[in-house]
């Protein structure tokens, strides 16, 4: 069971309802195995059960992938001679949202599970979006501008921040349909959208901090 199922199924069962209490054996802390993922179904938000390979779950694969990918990113931004704390709380609050946004996917506005409750709770709201793009208009005022298209270079930092802008094009892709379909709130498909575009400015951002060249894009003679 993956990070996300194992938070979906403990989430679900905590607020199948405002009062319900869990029992978990008397030690305070949920087992990391449920067992009830054995035979290819796991639990959404709202209690819905679905199969694995329904397009909410590959979803949110896509979306935890993410998280991890970012995860990644700042530990090598951390790790660095002289770290940019600034970067990294950027980093750690777009994976606390990440979080956010797994939970506005497994839970289907259109399902006749959904309680009006839960929808509300999951809600995104729109000053991510804004923040973001704040972020992203600092981080771009500070580069030199683009002359030709760039190759995922400038050390560990920029390329992981590349890489994780590759996987949250995934995960965009993952959630239209869901968006399309008002399954999904229209804010968490543009806040993966903007936030592919931050990592692009944060990865150039971290290679020229760091003192790393961008390498080029050269065509075949």
């Amino acid at each position: 069971m993956s990070a996300g199922e194992l938070e979906n199924e403990a989430a679900a069962a905590a607020d199948a309802a405002p009062s319900t209490e869990i029992d978990s054996g008397g030690s305070g802390k949920f087992k990391l195995y449920t067992k009830t993922g054995d035979l290819g179904s796991s639990c959404l938000f709202n209690m819905e059960r679905r199969d694995k390979d329904d397009d909410v779950f590959e979803a949110l694969g896509d979306v935890d992938e993410l998280g991890v990918c970012v995860g990644i990113a700042r530990t090598f931004a951390e790790e660095h001679v002289t770290p940019d704390g600034e970067m990294l709380a950027r980093l750690l609050e777009i994976q606390s949202r990440l979080l956010d946004v797994g939970s506005a996917v497994a839970t289907p506005l259109q399902s006749s599970s959904t309680a009006e409750w839960k929808a509300r709770r999951v809600e995104f709201a729109e000053e991510h979006i804004t923040r973001l793009e704040g972020w992203i208009d600092e981080y771009d005022e500070s580069l030199p501008p683009l002359t030709t298209f760039i190759l995922p270079s400038g050390g560990k930092t920029a390329v992981h921040l590349h890489q994780a802008r590759t996987v949250c094009r995934r995960a965009e892709r993952r959630v239209v349909p869901l968006v399309r379909d008002g399954d999904c709130d229209q804010a968490v498909g543009r806040y993966l959208n903007r936030l592919s575009d931050f990592l692009y400015a944060a990865a150039r951002y971290a290679a020229h901090r760091e003192g790393h060249e961008e390498l080029p894009y050269k065509k075949a003679a």
